[in-house]
Parts: C-alpha cells; sequence; structure tokens
C-alpha cells in the first residue's frame, strides 16, 4: 500500500473519530471534595449530561449512567481517604453510554444536578452523597460549642464563615489566586483570636475546601447558638480599578422578606427564636410569632450595621475602604431570623494590588485582627447577659447618681450615660421604662 493511500486512510480516520467524539459527551476529568456532611464527586464533562443515577445493595453502590459518552481520563488519581468511597469503577455499555459505579464504605444518599460553564470549569455532573445529619463533624461541633463557658458562665460564640470551598472557586485574581483560599485563611486567623480570648469562642462554619450552602451556613450558626455570625468574602470586579474593602449587612427587604419566608415554613413553629435561653414558638399562635419574630430579625439586622460599623472603622486603620459606611444587601447568607450578622468584602480579586496583598499570611493576619477588635469592642461594651464577659463588666463597674428632671425619658437617659436600655433597667431593678420626676437611677460612671 502506497504511502498517499495510507495518509488518505489515517485522515479519513481521524475524521471518522472526531465526528464520533463531537456527538459524544466526554468525561475528562474527576474531581472529589470531602465536607463534614457529604462527599461530591464532580465529572468534568464536553456538553450538558444526559444521565441517571441509582443505588444498589449487597454490596452497596452508586451508580451514574451517563447517555452517549466516554471517559477520556484516569479513575486511579482520585483521593477517596474518609470519603465514604471505596473505589470508583467505569465501563462502556452496550448501548454506547457509560457507566460509572461508586463502591461504597458507609451509608450515603446521592442526589445528581448539573452546572454550566463558568470562568474555571466547563459542563458539569455533580454527584453529591449526603451523610446523616448525626454523622456530620461540622454539626457535633456546632452542638459541643453551645456548651462553651469561662468560670461557670457562658462564651460569647463567634461563628466566622469563609466564603465559597470546594467546586465554588469565588473570584479569582489574574494571579490564579482562588477567594474560597483566601477568605479561608483569614476566617482561621480570625478563629485563632477569638479562641486565645477569654470568653470568647469561635465556631467554624467551614473547616477545609469543600461547598457548604448560603442556607446550611446560616443553620450551623444557629445550631452552634452564635451570638453573632461573621462571613468572610473576597469581592471582584470586570475592571480592574475597584479595590478596597466593604462590610454589608442585612437590608430592610431582606429582613422582610426573610421574615416572611421563616413564618410560612410550618416546622419553623416548633423552633427557638433568640439563641441561648431563647423563645419557644410551638405554643404561640400565628399573630404573637409573627411579632416574635419580627422583633428578632430588627434586632439582629440592628446589631449587624452597629458591629458593622465597628469593624469598618478597624479597616480604615489598614486598608483602603471601598465603602465608607455600612452598606445593606439581601445577602442570604446574613438572613439568619436571629443571628445578627455582617458579611465583609476584604478587598478585590480583581485588583492587582489587593490580590498581591490578600496573598500576604501578614496582611492576612493584620486583617482578620482587624475585624475581630471591631466585634470584640462591640461585644465587650454591650456583652449578652449570663455570659463571662458581662459578669467581667459588671463586676468591675462602677456607678453614680442621676435624678429624674422633668422632660426626662429612660432611652434618653440611656443614650447619654452610653448603656443600653435593658442593662439600664437591669441596673435598677425596673421591669417598665416608666420613670417619674426627682427619681433617683443608678448609672454608669464615666
Amino acid at each position: 500500500m502506497s504511502q498517499r493511500v495510507l495518509l488518505i486512510l489515517l485522515s479519513v480516520s481521524i475524521w471518522a473519530l472526531s465526528g464520533v467524539l463531537s456527538a459524544t459527551n466526554i468525561v475528562t476529568n474527576l474531581r472529589l471534595w470531602r465536607a463534614p456532611d457529604h462527599t461530591r464527586l464532580v465529572l468534568d464533562l464536553t456538553k450538558p449530561a444526559d444521565h441517571r443515577v441509582f443505588t444498589l445493595t449487597n454490596p452497596s453502590r452508586v451508580v451514574v449512567d451517563l447517555e452517549d459518552a466516554n471517559l477520556f481520563t484516569a479513575l486511579d488519581a482520585l483521593e477517596l481517604t474518609d470519603s465514604g468511597v471505596g473505589s470508583v469503577r467505569a465501563a462502556q455499555r452496550e448501548n454506547g453510554g457509560l457507566r460509572v459505579v461508586l463502591d461504597l464504605t458507609e451509608a450515603l444518599s446521592p442526589r445528581s444536578f448539573v452546572l454550566p460553564p463558568n470562568e474555571q470549569y466547563g459542563h458539569r455532573l455533580v454527584i453529591d452523597l449526603q451523610r446523616e445529619d448525626d454523622a456530620s463533624t461540622t454539626v457535633q461541633a456546632a452542638r459541643e460549642v453551645r456548651q462553651a463557658q469561662t468560670g461557670g458562665q457562658r462564651d460569647i460564640i463567634i461563628a466566622i464563615d469563609a466564603g465559597h470551598g470546594g467546586e465554588d472557586p469565588g473570584a479569582i485574581g489574574r494571579s490564579r489566586t482562588f477567594e474560597k483560599n483566601v477568605v479561608l485563611a483569614i476566617a482561621r486567623e480570625l478563629e485563632a483570636l477569638v479562641e486565645a480570648t477569654p470568653g470568647y469562642t469561635p465556631f467554624m462554619v467551614r473547616t477545609g475546601d469543600y461547598y457548604i450552602s448560603l442556607v446550611r451556613r446560616r443553620q450551623l450558626a444557629r445550631e452552634a447558638n452564635a451570638d453573632f455570625f461573621v462571613s468572610v468574602h473576597a469581592d471582584a470586579f470586570t475592571s480592574p480599578q475597584p479595590s478596597g474593602a466593604s462590610v454589608y449587612a442585612l437590608s430592610d427587604r431582606g429582613a422582610t422578606s426573610t421574615m416572611a419566608s421563616y413564618l410560612a415554613e410550618s416546622e419553623n413553629a416548633a423552633d427557638t427564636i433568640g439563641g441561648v435561653g431563647g423563645v419557644n414558638l410551638e405554643s404561640m399562635d400565628a399573630v404573637v410569632r409573627s411579632v416574635i419574630v419580627d422583633l428578632a430579625m430588627t434586632h439582629s439586622m440592628q446589631e449587624g450595621l452597629t458591629v458593622g460599623s465597628s469593624v469598618l472603622g478597624q479597616l480604615r486603620s489598614i486598608t483602603r475602604l471601598h465603602k465608607p459606611q455600612v452598606e445593606q444587601a439581601g445577602f442570604a447568607v446574613l438572613r439568619s431570623p436571629d443571628v445578627p450578622s455582617i458579611l465583609v468584602e476584604t478587598g478585590f480579586m480583581s485588583n492587582a494590588a489587593d490580590e498581591r496583598n490578600l496573598g500576604s499570611q501578614a496582611y492576612r493576619r493584620r486583617l482578620a485582627q482587624a475585624i475581630f477588635n471591631g466585634i470584640k469592642g462591640h461585644f465587650d461594651a454591650h456583652p449578652p447577659p449570663n455570659t463571662w464577659v458581662y459578669a467581667q463588666r459588671a463586676n468591675s463597674q462602677t456607678f453614680s447618681s442621676y435624678t429624674v428632671r422633668s422632660g426626662d425619658t429612660l432611652s434618653g437617659i440611656a443614650a447619654r450615660h452610653r448603656v443600653s436600655l435593658s442593662r439600664l433597667r437591669e441596673i435598677n431593678n425596673m421591669n417598665s421604662d416608666i420613670i417619674r420626676v426627682g427619681q433617683v437611677l443608678r448609672v454608669p460612671s464615666g
């Protein structure tokens, strides 16, 4: 056979193969992420997946069938340690499809969904293998954090949420710095600062490189009975000019929609609003329940704004601010009915200087210190009752006398003496805001 004929046959074969491959879905890569409450397997594909997922027993397996697909990657490179998956194998089916089998080592419940291309990945098929809640180390950690105490009184619990994670990288800088890695590093610095401070206990919402839904993040903070929730992020924009840090609190619109959806879910009727020592809603009628949740949402939003301003003031001393005041938005992760929260954008990954700073451990440590100083400054001045910080402040505080004059209100007196209304009532053993001219009140000195 002549060389010319060989070249023609080779060209025809390549052309035919390219036609087949263009019509076939190709699995180009597999990635696996281990989270406390689930394991996520991601298949990178050349087109949207036509698939089905089902389970088999004796032994336990999860089977993924892909229509008209081929596998063009190795399976033995997957790190399966502690994933609940013992092995992954694949084979072509007679109908041209591809079957991927996951041999399980523990009870896992699968669910699947497809994702469209983003700036990092193409088409993807995601298989989430869910564990029971009781097996979740994150949930268990939340339950244990509730018991945190210092010297007989409970600690103030700060929930620290590192944004994104796992398959969701967040913003990506020009030097390929991933937001998910930067914010986890900042969160760990913040955790160390909280842990080292008497009367305070940290709760890490995300402890590794895996994804947690926005709803689950705030649920975990509530399960830990957190006094405050701070979500750490890094921004991005279509142009490289914007830079600097921002702080966000929940908006009125976000609070209103959250309250409505919360009250619409019947299972929340048996919930407890207000964290430690909160109010059980189960025995209340709909109107009273609505009032309680409304008060909790209003307090949560206002405290978020107050702490946010404190954090922003601390950030101002170490970095440029993108916005000079606390912004308000309906971020889903902030929509807890009774855990005050803020979202801190630590800088812009799309800005070269910010990306370079955020890649520095020393800079991340300063950011964490600023965030912590802002949160601690607020809670040192306004500690929740029955906490160690509250007891320390009460024991060290001195008082003077104030005689009520015409035109005085209890709230006005509280504001002038820089004390909360509830604290002023407590100091004076009052169960209402009614005062009379000539009444002598104890107020904090200085």
